[in-house]
């Protein structure tokens, strides 16, 4: 065991935790996501199901591979969530009349219907966040940036 006094961190320490982003973001995403699971559970939601279905609320129908596009999901991932989603009712899978090789999916009425609940989430999210729309604007505009920057990196093998 070491004498040595734990090192207090500065914010020009590179390795201090609190000076991570991805620490940052990870905690934040957690936390975030887990304040979105009582609001979602009388809809029968999970959190990655109520992405899909903000999906298909958007512009539905889409193709299996369009989905997982827009949701950055690898098939593996969205395979299993639109298989629970089909069971609730809420959307339907079908082989695509342009392309046989290609799964579409679209809402079933329950799914569309489901829309019209949904709606409370945000407000509720902001007001357990206690921000507004225009923080949260400027929040999400800061994290898309993010995420371009990211996909825009060259790639480390």
């Amino acid at each position: 065991m070491s004498d040595a006094a734990p090192r207090a961190t500065s914010s020009e320490d590179l390795l201090a935790l609190e000076n991570q982003v991805c620490f940052a973001l990870a905690v934040a995403s957690r936390s975030v996501i887990g304040m979105y699971r009582p609001l979602l559970e009388p809809m029968g939601l999970t959190h990655p199901q109520y992405l899909v279905m903000l999906a298909l609320w958007e512009r539905g129908p889409h193709s299996v591979r369009a989905l997982g596009d827009a949701l950055r999901l690898e098939p593996a991932t969205l395979s299993p969530l639109l298989k629970r989603l089909e069971a609730l009712g809420y959307v339907r899978r079908s082989r695509s009349p342009e392309d046989e090789r290609a799964l579409r999916v679209e809402l079933t009425d329950a799914g569309r219907a489901l829309r019209a609940q949904a709606l409370e989430v945000p407000p509720a999210v902001m007001r357990l966040l206690g921000m507004d729309v225009a923080e949260l604007a400027t929040l999400r505009d800061t994290l898309h940036g993010l995420i371009a920057a990211v996909e825009s990196a060259p790639s480390r093998a």
